[in-house]
């Protein structure tokens, strides 16, 4: 098969930019939904815009080395934006929309950012209020000017995209050739994105990556599951999130199939459906989501549609289990399947926009094993992946035909995996991170004899594929010795629709207990349809009938467990982990130490008789305001 990039000479992303804007200035490169519609951007008109912004950036002062960065729900201006300061030999800061203003002072401040490029008024507030804290930061410049007209700032310039398109006009006009001398003067060794860690265990450090890290993974990608040209990709992801930057950015760049961008975040699914992407990529909470949003429709069906529904799942997973066991499937299930296919997995497939799709990678978090088997047996080409931002991403893939539930496949190409004598994943390959920002303390330890230790921990099947067991903190061991993954059992949990998330804990205890939040979505409609009544997510979840409910759920996951790990007490939280608490990274993964510290009084109780206990946990509300919860949760034995 032709390479996409064969042909093309730009080691770096301006010169793969300007290269397809002169070899296809006319073909499509972005979309963008807007008032309903989709606006296309060509070639040319990407690097126009990257072009005008650029000189922008010029007469804002930026200099080399200096550090840009873009923030705001997923839009065009984004990609124009990181671009623009990489043609300047800037270096692009990935951040999140999200975060909270001591994580975002924090994170911009530790990142010496010098220029802001935020969506819209409230990002704009959010850097605002932290500017205290920012001394090298210059400028902030918003794209969407609603409501910014009565905006003033202090110790910096706070100006519209416009306006800086029009600072920049004059130098442009007098040296028109400064932009394309400086794009093509970049080189592949050099830094262009500093993206953060998940911050599991303390403050997220930044990682450094250049264009030759960026493009070898996305080369070494394409060569086990090859993209086309004219694929449709829809960028949702977070650009503070390595996932997000390497599909939008070096896989675009490298193969130049169409982006879209959905018109606004309440949007997402029903753009998605409309677009019906060609490949797509997400973490373990996306899938998560998908299954819930089923559920959710099947809890509002009738009998009859609840019975096939539940029919056709089974055959599903029975197909998908014999597939990866690499086991022959009856004639009779063949049948079935198909059957099942045409009177319900067309329609659901349909509904979630899934029905094109030929790679559904899924990374970041670990999925577990009864997802797999659910979308795989509905026909989709569900696979795991499994990297870390320090190497660009992606380190391993399931190849077609190789999928099984317990692995997360084999290294992608170019890439080197071995197993320490502690069970740590070392990775080599030409993705993997120059350093931390910053922090060469950091550097040294996780970058040894040329391979990376990454904290991870994992182990190889027979036929060479990487099983990944968690991170090192996510491993604990009982005090009769026995090791166990607090991830695998959680992801057990999390597969019924009715538990959003799920805290698994036994490190030098006799035996393992959890702590569950309810997915109020569908335990909300569950309760509905019985007549429960009910006032809010906190009253929901300590309901008698939802007790029964999830202890109904552990018991089902017990019986898959050996004797040794199965859940001896659980309860039931009355607010959900989340970010905004510091209970959870802006990834979506559990910061386990901090939680024990918080909850560790529940802990405690649920090793003794007790049947109930007062929980204090604080909640932080959008206003930044915290407030202290103080109410008695059930202590269930099994």
């Amino acid at each position: 098969m032709r390479r996409p990039w064969e042909g093309l000479k730009g080691d770096t992303f301006p010169k793969l930019l300007i290269e397809r804007a002169e070899g296809k200035p006319g073909a499509t490169a972005l979309r963008e939904k807007t008032l309903g519609v989709w606006r296309p951007h060509t070639w040319s008109d990407y690097l126009r815009e990257v072009r005008s912004f650029a000189y922008g950036l010029l007469a804002l002062g930026l200099k080399p080395g200096e550090h840009v960065a873009a923030v705001g729900f997923n839009r065009s201006f984004i990609l124009f934006a990181e671009q623009a300061a990489l043609a300047l030999h800037g270096r692009s800061v990935g951040v999140y929309p999200d975060l909270l203003p001591e994580e975002r002072a924090y994170w911009l401040d530790y990142t010496d950012v010098s220029v802001v490029v935020a969506e819209d008024q409230e990002q704009v507030d959010k850097i605002l209020a932290v500017k205290s804290e920012l001394p090298k930061l210059r400028a902030v410049v918003y794209w969407d000017e609603r409501m910014m007209w009565r905006y003033r700032a202090k110790d910096v310039a706070l100006l519209s995209w416009d306006d800086v398109v029009k600072a920049g006009a004059e130098i442009q006009s007098t040296d028109p050739d400064l932009f394309k001398k400086l794009a093509e003067t970049t080189s592949p060794d050099d830094v262009c994105l500093i993206l953060s860690t998940s911050g599991t265990t303390g403050r997220p450090k930044g990682v450094m990556l250049t264009y030759g890290n960026m493009l070898s993974m996305a080369k070494n990608l394409w060569e086990v599951d090859p993209v086309r040209e004219d694929d449709e990709y829809i960028s949702y992801l977070p650009f503070g999130w390595i996932g997000e930057q390497m599909m939008s950015l070096a896989m675009h760049m490298l193969v130049g199939f169409r982006i879209n961008f959905v018109e606004e975040p309440e949007t997402l699914w029903r753009d998605f459906r409309e677009i019906a992407p060609h490949f797509m990529f997400g973490p373990a909470k996306i899938y998560e989501n998908f299954y819930s949003k089923i559920y959710e429709l099947i809890e509002d069906a009738y009998g009859l549609d609840k019975a096939v529904f539940k029919w056709a799942v089974d055959v599903a997973m029975k197909k998908a289990e014999l597939e990866m066991a690499k086991r022959p499937i009856p004639t009779t299930l063949k049948l079935q399947w198909w059957l099942a296919y045409l009177l319900v997995y067309r329609s659901v497939l349909d509904k979630l926009g899934l029905k094109r799709i030929r790679y559904a990678w899924v990374g970041g978090s670990f999925l577990g094993p009864d997802y797999l088997k659910f979308f795989r047996g509905m026909g989709v080409n569900l696979k795991r992946i499994w990297g870390m931002t320090e190497v660009s991403g992606i380190a391993t893939v399931q190849r077609d035909g190789e999928v099984r539930p317990d692995a997360v496949g084999r290294p992608i190409a170019n890439t080197e995996i071995k197993i320490a004598e502690d069970g740590e994943i070392l990775v080599r390959t030409p993705a993997m991170m120059v350093g931390y920002y910053k922090r060469d303390d950091a550097t040294a330890e996780a970058i040894r004899d040329g391979w990376l230790h990454t904290g991870d921990v994992g182990m190889f099947t027979e036929d060479g594929q990487l099983v990944y067991l968690g991170r090192k903190e996510d491993m604990q061991r009982l005090s009769d010795g026995t090791v166990f993954s607090a991830l695998f059992i959680e992801n057990m949990l999390k597969f019924s629709p009715y538990v959003k998330e799920a805290l698994v804990y036994g490190e030098g205890r006799p035996h393992v207990v959890a702590i569950l939040n309810i997915n109020f979505e569908t335990v909300s409609k569950w309760a509905e349809q019985r007549g429960i009544a009910y006032t809010s997510y906190q009253d929901l979840s300590q309901k008698p009938e939802v007790y029964k409910l999830l202890r109904d759920v552990v018991a089902r996951v017990n019986e898959s467990l050996p004797e040794k790990l199965r859940i001896k007490r659980f309860t039931i939280l009355f607010k959900e982990f989340h970010p905004d608490d510091g209970e959870m990274t802006r990834t979506r993964k559990l910061r386990r130490v901090f939680i024990h510290q918080r909850y560790g009084q529940l802990i405690e109780a649920m090793y003794t008789d007790a049947e109930e206990v007062e929980v204090a946990a604080p909640v932080k509300y959008e206003d930044g305001t915290v407030r202290s919860v103080t109410m008695s949760v059930k202590i269930v034995k099994l």
